[in-house]
């Protein structure tokens, strides 16, 4: 469910672009593989895995995979033969309830149990060396991270690709709007294994209708009495589940990476993407680890690395923006180089370079870093500005680095039958139908519901790296609704490249574990997150922020009336007012790094 772009290689064991080239000495070892090698779990589920291995005497290092979407999937194997060529024992595990594995799927429950067991009958097998790692991404990140909160003895490093610290927030919901798109199209794609599964176990099984893909197939629409119920039971009961606990309750707190940062006791080389839907819980694991771990060891052994694409693709285009020859990198080989460095004392950048590397848009060059966020960074807000008319790009809003005084405040209306629509950004998992990463957002910024403010074109180039936040003081008609953000890069040339946004539902405002309705025509502070970028405004390019109250189909629709999109029933129109006056002095809030 993930894409990163692999390198042609130089030779078998040359390290490309992101670490020195050098060349091992050894030749490869010769590959032998056993398929389908049964483990059993501590309550007698049987696994299955797949494992490549050196075919030469003595012990190895072991690097597993732990993942849902088939062991036998190309990357995974053409994985297997590189790490086991390189001197390490690879194994790919279908997870429970998956593919070749038996028991019943169920995203995260038996994570930290099955990856436990498994790490420690992998450290035991007659040819490992005792260490084990483990490496992946998207869902294949979590399963390592609720793994290593487990904190198995023999679990020796990890190398979590593109994942998340929270699977309520940043991966299920964010600022309290459900992530429609990603949880519609990704529980789409996982159903149809476990339909497979049960039409081999099931004769003439849910009326022929197995027969069909069900990427074609309305299983997981909103709002839910348009969906199937009965498939719905049969195939994905955690999505019901999803929709059933929209706060944050004892349902997600029971395996929340955010919450156990102090059991994990292993160093990590965390793998995080600008444009990629889990960039959030990716940069939040690097400083929680770093800051919390469970002993020196893991706190001292934590690396970042922040691409560009992610889940929003690969290669140097992602979306319509070209990155550069240099933004591609091979992410096999910076995870075997990774492990050469932690099991095998190899001199390469992991061993005498900084912990940090970020590739910065605009420049479009990676830059080593001492930490994220970066010390020297300052935080500098910019604040909203305008006559009363910012609505679109045509309006009369602007962003200024003094305080405002007496502005109108500026007001538009959000219709839940006309939400303004999702261009690009962080999406999962159905390109086809929705195009992620860097997009032109000047059909959105026509809108009259998406106001805009915008800076002068800069005189000079201007660095923005590190966490981006919106400090917004609004009131609105009804009793809930949402409010969107986004920074936009706008070039001489009129394009509105989006490089980051956030969204917050109002009843969450302070605590997404405790909703809280609004006062209609009260003014109230909300806090927008919108994680985090890298990238240099060049010279003559305009820094812009974009508000409204959807990012449709990225987020579920706020129907206003305090009721849960999934529960369909009506919806009404929210008039929204932005104030930003010396009483209530709305401002986005930058990290600029000073100019050398």
């Amino acid at each position: 469910m993930w894409t990163i772009n692999k390198v042609v290689l130089i030779s078998a064991f040359a390290i490309l672009t992101l670490v020195p080239q050098f060349i091992f000495a050894a030749e490869p070892y010769a590959v032998t593989v056993e398929h389908g090698v049964a483990v059993t779990m501590r309550d007698g589920t049987v696994l299955r895995a797949d494992i490549y291995r050196p075919m030469a005497p003595g012990k190895f290092p072991v690097l597993l995979t732990r993942t849902p979407y088939d062991k036998h999937g190309d990357g995974d194997v053409d994985f297997g033969h590189k790490g086991a060529a390189r001197g390490y024992v690879v194994i790919n595990q279908d997870v429970r309830g998956r593919y070749t594995s038996d028991g019943e799927w169920y995203p995260f429950l038996h994570e930290s149990n099955d990856g436990y067991d498994t790490v420690e009958w992998a450290a035991a097998l007659p040819y490992s060396d005792g260490r084990v790692g483990m490496y992946g991404g998207s869902y294949v990140g979590a399963t390592q991270m609720l793994a290593a909160i487990a904190h198995p003895p023999h679990l020796a490093g990890i190398c979590p690709v593109v994942t998340a610290s929270n699977y309520h927030d940043g991966w299920t919901y964010q600022g309290g709007a459900f992530e429609q798109w990603f949880n519609e199209s990704w529980t789409s794609g996982l159903a149809q294994d476990t339909l497979n599964r049960f039409v081999r176990s099931h004769t003439n099984a849910l009326n022929g209708i197995a027969k069909l893909p069900l990427t074609q197939y309305p299983l997981f629409e909103l709002p839910q009495a348009s969906s199937d119920s009965t498939l719905l039971h049969s195939l994905a009961p955690y999505f019901l589940d999803w929709l059933a606990h929209p706060g944050y309750d004892e349902y997600w707190k029971r395996w929340s990476i955010e919450d156990h940062y102090a059991d994990i006791g292993v160093p990590s080389l965390t793998v995080a993407a600008w444009y990629d839907i889990f960039l959030g819980g990716s940069l939040r694991n690097y400083i929680g680890v770093k800051l919390h771990g469970k002993g020196e060891v893991a706190r001292r052994g934590q690396h970042l690395l922040v691409m560009i694409g992610g889940h929003a693709g690969s290669g140097r285009k992602i979306g319509d923006v070209d990155f550069g020859p240099t933004a591609p990198f091979d992410e096999d080989e910076t995870t075997l180089s990774w492990y050469d460095y932690l099991f095998k004392n190899v001199a390469n950048d992991f061993s005498h370079t900084k912990p940090v590397k970020l590739f910065v848009m605009g420049t479009n060059q990676w830059r080593e870093e001492d930490d994220w966020p970066l010390v020297r960074a300052r935080n500098t807000r910019y604040f909203l500005h305008s006559a009363g008319k910012a609505n679109s790009a045509t309006g009369d809003g602007s962003l200024v680095a003094s305080t405002p005084r007496s502005d109108k405040p500026d007001q538009y209306v959000y219709d839940p039958a006309n939400p303004a629509p999702t261009v690009g950004g962080p999406l999962c998992c159905d390109s086809e139908h929705l195009g992620p990463g860097a997009r032109d957002q000047r059909a959105v910024e026509a809108r009259p519901d998406v106001l805009v403010y915008s800076t002068p074109p800069l005189e000079q180039d201007v660095e923005v790296t590190g966490p981006v936040q919106l400090e917004l003081f609004a009131r609105s008609s009804t009793v809930d609704t949402d409010f969107t953000a986004k920074l936009v890069d706008v070039g001489p040339d009129g394009f509105a490249q989006n490089l980051t946004e956030g969204i917050v539902r109002a009843r969450y405002r302070n605590s997404q574990e405790k909703a809280e309705l609004m006062n209609p025509g009260q003014i109230y502070k909300f806090t927008v997150d919108l994680w985090a970028t890298a990238n240099v405004f060049r010279k003559g390019h305009m820094l812009r922020l974009e508000v409204s109250s959807s990012n449709f189909p990225r987020f579920d629709k706020n129907p206003n009336t305090g009721d849960d999109a999934a529960a369909g029933g009506s919806s009404m129109p929210a008039t929204n007012t932005i104030y930003h006056d010396a009483e209530h002095p709305s401002a986005l809030i930058l990290s600029i790094v000073p100019t050398p």
